[in-house]
This record gives structure tokens, C-alpha cells and sequence, in this order.
């Protein structure tokens, strides 16, 4: 393993138990939500999974007990299974995660006559997989805490709302027309439904430079938009009818404007970030209230990867080019977008 797969590990677990510091074990063993699992299943399952890969697939050595094949199985149980499992406690929980990456440090990969485990290690990809596996789930994790009714979590995501921000800057930009390329051929980490790359011909569209902020979106809040079906496609009146939402979800009304509710703090709205915890509907919605409309998946892969300056042949990694996901950038973002052919905000009757 490369010192920097080591370093990853490591970083990913301290992210992992820091998230989950300040919960009680009733917390933990509590289900938050029938969309969720109980936090516990969540943290025994990334041990059982960096067990799996890491320790069993690898030749190191044998399962620590034969049952979590089966109780830590994503595809076996779901979420709103997972509460009625014979899972681990937290303090079971913890101790299995230790005893894993234990084995993980301390041992050497078997010999491999196959040729299997050599093209696991290659590159140190299986480590890789199993560092992404322990983000993906502290997100979902971080989501289970969200939804949580009570309980303020200090250590949970990145603290209330940020100071210091940079004033935002509007507008937006014309993406020429003309074809990129689409997908990848070479990214080990894409998904199957990104592959293979291939030339997409566009033609032009505009797109913001920023992403729509907390103070923008409460405009098309006070101006009514979850009251007036005119700006809502019909299966997203459907569902806000449905969800019974006057704002997006965790905003609180105050006397002295909105609040949210984030990790079990109420907070002020903080009105420079960009809006969170709004679905695809009311996106769409307010799109069309702001006079705009959302954007395809391609014209976002266009905009986010797509180097003007070097034709067709050239995709980068990020908006910013091709430096390191830590790199200090501001990240651009994209929110809403237009096309050459604007809509404007349809009048009221």
C-alpha cells in the first residue's frame, strides 16, 4: 500500500468517528428515518466491507464472524429492514472497525497465482475502492443526521453557517456551440453509465456563474412560487401538494425571517450560501419562476469539464482545470441556465 492510500485510510476513518462523536448509543442504534439505517448497521458495515476487500479478498486472513455476510449485506436487507437485524452495538461496532484496520496495517498481501489479488493491488486500486466506500457512506450518514428531530451535533458536517464569505458575483456566460467530448475512457473511478467518451455536438446556452443563493431562492418563496401551480410542471405540483411544503424543507419562519434547522441547530439563514435540501421539482419551479430552466446532463458536462481553448480533444478534470481536488480554488458553480432561445417568467392571470 502507497504511503498516500495509508494517509487516505486513515483520514477517512477520523472523518467516520468524528461525524458520529457526539451521538448517544440510543442515536446510534435509533432508526432516524424508514429512508435510512440505523447509524450502528452504517459503521459495522464499512468494517465488514474493508474487511471483505481488504483483508478477505486480498488472502489475508478469514472472516471475523460468518453472520455479517449476511447483516451487513446492502443488497440483502433494506433500509427499513436493517433496524430488525441482529446488528452490533456501538461499542461492538467501534471495536470491529479497530480490529479490521488492525489486520489492514499489520499483515502483507498473499501471493497470487491467478493473478486476481495482483490486479487489485495494482496501482493500489482495491484501497482506493474501499477509501470512496467509507465516504460514500459518512454522506449517507451525515444525511441520517439531518433528518434527526432533536439533538444538536457540533461535530456534524462543517459547523453552522460559514462567515466571511465572498460577496457573490452574478451573471453568467454563453458556452459556444460546437461538439466536446463526453464521458471517459480512462478514469478508473467512472461509472459504468459514463463510458465510453464520445463526441456530443451541442449548440449554445448560457449559464450562471454562481449558483443560486439562499437569499435568491427565498424571493421566489415570498413571491409566493409553493402557492402557484403556473410555475411547476404537473408531477411537481403533484408532489409538493403531496409534501405539503410552503419552503424548502428545514426552513423555519421567525418574526425576524428564516431560519433553518441543520444537524439539530436552528440557525439565521445564512443568505450568501447556495440553497440546499431542495429536490428536482422545486428546482425545476423555481427555474422557470426565475425565468430559466435547469440544465441537461449534458450541457452541465459541457460547462464543468470542457477546455475552450483546446477544441474537441481536451477534458479536464474539474471547471478550474486539472489541479488536485484540495487545490485552494474557488469552486465555480452552476445552478440555473439558459438557452439561446430565453424563457421569461410566464405573468400570473
Amino acid at each position: 500500500m502507497r504511503p498516500k492510500s495509508a494517509t487516505a485510510l486513515t483520514d477517512a476513518r477520523a472523518r467516520t468517528l468524528g461525524v458520529l462523536a457526539d451521538l448517544t448509543d440510543a442515536q446510534l442504534i435509533a432508526a432516524h428515518s424508514p429512508l435510512m439505517s440505523p447509524l450502528v448497521w452504517d459503521l459495522a458495515h464499512i468494517a465488514h466491507y474493508e474487511e471483505f476487500w481488504l483483508v478477505r479478498e486480498l488472502g489475508v486472513g478469514e472472516a471475523t464472524d460468518a453472520r455479517f455476510d449476511d447483516t451487513y449485506d446492502a443488497f440483502a436487507h433494506s433500509r427499513s429492514e436493517r433496524p430488525t437485524l441482529d446488528i452490533l452495538d456501538p461499542d461492538a461496532a467501534r471495536a470491529f472497525c479497530a480490529a479490521v484496520r488492525e489486520r489492514v496495517w499489520w499483515s502483507e498481501v498473499a501471493a497470487d497465482v491467478s493473478g486476481r489479488i495482483s490486479t487489485l493491488v495494482r496501482d493500489d486500486f482495491v484501497y482506493g475502492m474501499v477509501i470512496r466506500h467509507e465516504h460514500q457512506h459518512v454522506e449517507t450518514m451525515l444525511a441520517t443526521l439531518q433528518l434527526m428531530t432533536h439533538g444538536a451535533l457540533s461535530g456534524a458536517g462543517d459547523g453552522s453557517g460559514r462567515t466571511g464569505l465572498p460577496e457573490v458575483v452574478g451573471g453568467e456566460v454563453l458556452v459556444p456551440a460546437g461538439p466536446f467530448v463526453m464521458g471517459t475512457d480512462t478514469d478508473q473511478w467512472a461509472y459504468d453509465n459514463e463510458r465510453p467518451a464520445h463526441a456530443v455536438d451541442l449548440p449554445a446556452f448560457f449559464i450562471d456563474t454562481t449558483p443560486t443563493t439562499n437569499l435568491e431562492y427565498a424571493r421566489f418563496v415570498a413571491a409566493g412560487g409553493y402557492d402557484d401551480p403556473s410555475w411547476w410542471s404537473a408531477q411537481g405540483w403533484k408532489w409538493r401538494q403531496a409534501a405539503e411544503l410552503a419552503a424548502p424543507q428545514f426552513w423555519i419562519e421567525t418574526d425576524s425571517g428564516w431560519s433553518r434547522r441543520r444537524f439539530g441547530r436552528v440557525e439565521p439563514l445564512p443568505e450568501r450560501e447556495p440553497v440546499q435540501h431542495i429536490g428536482w421539482y422545486e428546482a425545476d419551479a423555481y427555474a422557470r419562476w426565475a425565468g430559466k430552466r435547469l440544465p441537461t446532463e449534458t450541457e452541465w458536462e459541457k460547462a464543468a469539464s470542457w477546455d475552450p481553448g483546446s477544441g474537441i480533444g481536451t477534458k479536464r478534470a474539474r471547471p478550474w482545470r486539472d489541479d488536485p481536488a484540495d487545490s485552494p480554488r474557488e469552486m465555480p458553480g452552476a445552478a440555473l441556465w439558459g438557452s439561446t432561445t430565453r424563457w421569461g417568467p410566464r405573468r400570473r392571470k
